[in-house]
């Protein structure tokens, strides 16, 4: 998809509606009627052989009638009529368009698909609403009401849904930048979308109601470069079997677990919810507070005890802090608070208080340093209209600077008697919630998201174990595996691939009769352990596949003789290949985890991590999409506490999660590095005295067949293949590398080493030192659609970075965007050529068609650079810039 294509998609001039109707059940009826009324001032062109005239307006016969070739076609007709529709349209020119039908089979969806294809009609649907865009007038669509101006944007494929919102959303007079009804998203789809909106000045955040996926890659990279930007929520449908199954039949595509989209909106920097309802709230709470949180904690003032412990109750089983007044603030409210003298939070003023008594706790409590998240609940009361209290909460607001105020959401329980206060509150862009329970709701929301979107700001631990890998060992041996026609790789032989990536396995020893594992037994000393192993059976423990404990060789033996009866009798067609046996391992104190590797359909490897015990599915399990880095690697953890998945055991050592997370981490470079591994688990890991041992490994082996139209990880990977060392002019050598988070700290001092020279001809004016974030921005790319080349170098025990080069690359991949900087006291180096050269490189390789820069005339050195380079030199007289375009020959 074309971002060209799809902003012509969104700015019409003028619309033709093919099907429509004075037939008031048609949907060419209410698609011409919606027009009309929207207030779209292009020229609205009806097609249809039926009438002369539709809604007063002149209809054209047949879309070779019209008399100008529309920016948009609305397609009104059944499903059967579509390939001539599109086919037509082609021939005129009409390059967009929107297709209301449903019902469409498999293959009159990919028929549908080749026709637009061929005859570059890009389409939104079939199977959907349609499209609104407010600020225009325009509203494409058979929706029952119209839409407002707002900085919102909503993409749904459940035509519904949109309904809904659209019906909810004038009620609380929120307002669109966009309304889109995606349906099946044959063509359009949520990537292109999220580029679009993540770019658009109008939209201030993003919603999204999705019922699947098909090219997760492409999702994660759109959305988290949008959610750099601004708030993306999402509604996700299919959380349980059936509901995916009916999501499904719905919009067509493979399902995923559950758990793993959670994992994928937390990546993506995004805000998961649950249901409408919640999204109602996220909508609300975001559109009047799209900034983060500064902290997390909440302070409470209610008039009411039983709302504030309901409130309290509500964001403590939801993970959220209550704050810690100071005593300053708390002899402060017990003076004006009479019945009180240990005011704490929530602060209870009784229901008795008089709007003055009111003001003055509110006051207090605004003022506060320690408050800065404030829910104000209030029932209502005798001694004055709730819409009397809200008054007085916006005018305390107004009296305060917007920098100093906290942030600030109300609750007015009730219905007649609270309606008129939560208006003075919607009025004047203050949250407002019916419940103690949806305000706290929807405070954890902006909790949560504030929290996800630290997965796009932090800077990982570098991890210092790459040492102990050898992935290329690791890949001959696997290759012999599959050679050998192995596709289950049972303990003793899983480990030594494990072994390769410094993950160390208990000594496990194989027997193929119960006399070979008496006679090992033997060997290894006792007590011992009996595992049976058979690819047939998952779970061996649930059908008595393990024996622990095990103290002399006779009763090694027998054990061996009854698990083969018992398992003969209870899986007659099972494969046993034997048994395996290991010594004992001191087992007290220690924690016993579970690590596993499954392949999900479209988002390939992800990592899965629990407690030790039978069949760790979803459900048991904290979720993560591989590559992990160290930081990742902690969320993962802490994931898992939260879920109770992981329970902090009383036990005399704790976890090393620092030793944890360089394990995962290792994990994670296997699932990169070893694309033949479908499905791994590690049950039980003993974690003691700081190490980590497997006690039983299995892996499952599939030849990975490379598929031109998807990848095979979510997420793209760090590209170490691009790493090489580089001989500088003055002799030495250096790092070529692309740049990764962990060089957050290196590129902080980079910036401070530039003088103001450089920093203006880089920048183009005279910037301040670049903050946390925007270094974050900077080091923690998506390798997808750019990169950033830095060549490094050690310098008195540390490692610096001498320069950095980078490329953006447009969404479609055609045009890239670059810029050079070199270290001001290492110039004459040759770096510039060198990072140059790479980042020319990488475009090539991606595809790009073309290589562009500016820079200021008195940038000599870069101009000579780029010429030499072969870009061409023009000058911007009106901006006062060079241009540098170098076209690539990608043939």
């Amino acid at each position: 998809m074309s971002l060209k294509r799809i902003t012509q998609f969104f700015n019409p001039s003028s619309v033709a509606v093919i099907g429509a109707s004075n037939i008031s059940t048609r949907a060419g009826f209410v698609v011409m009627r919606n027009l009309l009324q929207g207030g779209f001032k292009g020229p609205i062109m009806p097609v249809t052989p039926s009438h002369s005239a539709v809604h007063g307006v002149l209809a054209y016969p047949s879309i070779a009638d019209l008399p100008k070739v529309p920016d948009l076609a609305v397609i009104c007709t059944n499903k059967n009529t579509l390939i001539d529709i599109i086919e037509q349209l082609g021939e005129l020119g009409c390059k967009t368009a929107i297709v209301i039908a449903d019902g469409l089979s498999g293959e009159q969806k990919s028929a549908l698909k080749a026709c637009a294809q061929a005859k570059q009609v890009t389409l939104l649907g079939p199977n959907c609403l349609g499209l609104l865009i407010p600020h225009i007038g325009l509203n494409a669509s058979f929706s029952h009401t119209v839409a407002s101006p707002g900085k919102i944007a909503f993409v749904s494929q459940s035509a519904a849904v949109c309904s809904t919102i659209l019906d909810w959303a004038k009620n609380k007079e929120i307002g669109f930048s966009y309304f889109i009804s995606v349906g099946d998203c044959l063509d359009i789809n949520f990537n292109e979308l999220l580029d679009f909106l993540g770019r658009d000045a109008k939209t201030k955040a993003i919603l999204l109601y999705i019922d699947n996926i098909e090219d997760i890659r492409g999702f994660i990279s759109a959305a988290r470069a949008a959610a750099f930007s601004k708030p993306v929520i999402a509604i996700k449908t299919g959380k349980t079997s059936a509901g995916a199954l009916a999501a499904e039949i719905h919009t067509g595509g493979k399902q995923s677990s559950d758990a793993v989209y959670d994992a994928l909106f937390q990546r993506a920097g995004m805000l998961r919810v649950n249901d409408l309802r919640e999204l109602f709230a996220a909508t609300q709470t975001l559109a009047m507070h799209p900034k983060l949180l500064k902290v997390e904690q909440l302070t409470i003032l209610t008039n009411g005890g039983g709302p504030g412990v309901m409130a309290v109750d509500e964001l403590i089983q939801s993970s959220g802090k209550l704050a810690e007044l100071s005593a300053e603030t708390r002899n402060a409210l017990n003076k004006v608070i009479p019945q009180s003298e240990t005011t704490s939070n929530p602060v209870d003023i009784f229901g008795d208080s008089a709007p003055a008594r009111y003001k003055q706790a509110l006051e207090i409590l605004l003022h506060a340093k320690e408050v800065k998240n404030l829910l104000i609940i209030h029932t209502p009361s005798a001694l004055a209209p709730s819409e009397d209290y809200a008054n007085i909460i916006v005018e305390t607001l107004q009296k305060l600077p917007k920098m100093a105020r906290p942030y600030v959401i109300t609750n007015f329980m009730g219905e007649d008697a609270s309606y008129a206060a939560r208006k003075v509150c919607s009025n004047n862009a203050i949250p407002t919630y019916r419940t103690p329970e949806g305000a706290v709701g929807a405070f954890m929301h902006l909790v949560t998201y504030r929290r996800n979107q630290k997965h796009l700001t932090q800077t990982p631990e570098s991890n210092t174990d790459d040492a102990k890998i050898n992935k290329v060992a690791a890949k001959t041996l696997i290759n012999e595996f599959i050679d050998d026609g192995q596709s289950y790789l049972p303990t003793h032989q899983a480990s030594q691939v494990l072994n390769h990536y410094g993950i160390k396995c208990i000594q496990t020893e194989v027997a193929y009769t119960p006399t070979e594992a008496k006679e090992q037994a033997i060997e290894l000393g006792f007590p011992v352990a009996l595992k049976l192993i058979s690819p047939s059976i998952a779970s061996k423990s649930e059908v008595g596949g393990v024996v622990l404990n095990l103290n002399d060789a006779n009763e090694v033996e027998q054990t061996a003789f009854a698990m083969l009866i018992r398992i003969k009798n209870t899986y007659p067609d099972a494969i046993i290949e034997g048994f395996s046996l290991q010594k004992m391992a001191p087992r007290a104190g220690a924690n016993e985890l579970r690590i596993a590797i499954k392949t999900e359909p479209n988002f390939g490897p992800v990592i899965l991590l629990g407690e030790a015990g039978t069949g760790l599915e979803y459900a048991q399990a904290a979720v993560a999409l591989p590559p992990l880095n160290m930081n990742l690697a902690k969320y993962l953890i802490a994931a898992a506490h939260d879920k109770g998945v992981l329970k902090e055991r009383i036990l005399p050592e704790k976890v090393d999660k620092y030793r944890l997370c360089a394990l995962l981490t290792r994990i994670s470079q296997l699932v990169i590095d070893q694309p033949d591994i479908s499905s791994m688990e590690l049950n039980p890991i003993l974690a003691s005295n700081g190490q980590f041992l497997v006690l039983d490994a299995t892996m499952t082996l599939n030849r990975y067949q490379t598929q031109s139209n998807r990848k095979r990880l979510s997420i793209r990977p760090y590209p170490i293949e691009l790493v090489e060392v580089v001989t500088l002019k003055n002799n030495t050598q250096a790092t070529l590398r692309p740049i990764k988070p962990e060089d957050e700290q290196a590129h902080k001092a980079f910036d401070e080493s530039l003088n103001k020279e450089d920093r203006y001809k880089r920048f183009f004016g005279e910037l301040p030192q670049f903050n946390h974030d925007q270094l974050a921005k900077m080091t923690q790319i998506d390798y997808d659609r750019e990169m950033a080349f830095i060549v490094c170098q050690r310098f008195e025990g540390t490692t610096r970075t001498l320069g950095v080069s980078r490329v953006i690359m447009d969404p479609d991949n055609l045009h890239a965007e670059f810029a050079i900087v070199v270290r001001s006291d290492c110039q004459g180096l040759g770096l510039g050529r060198i990072l140059m050269s790479a980042a020319i490189s990488h475009c090539k390789r991606q595809g790009v068609e073309s290589v562009e820069g500016i820079t200021l005339p008195e940038n000599t050195g870069m101009i000579e650079l780029a010429r030499k380079l072969g870009f061409k030199i023009s000058r911007d007289f009106e901006e006062g810039s060079i241009n540098m375009v170098l076209k690539l020959n990608n043939e």
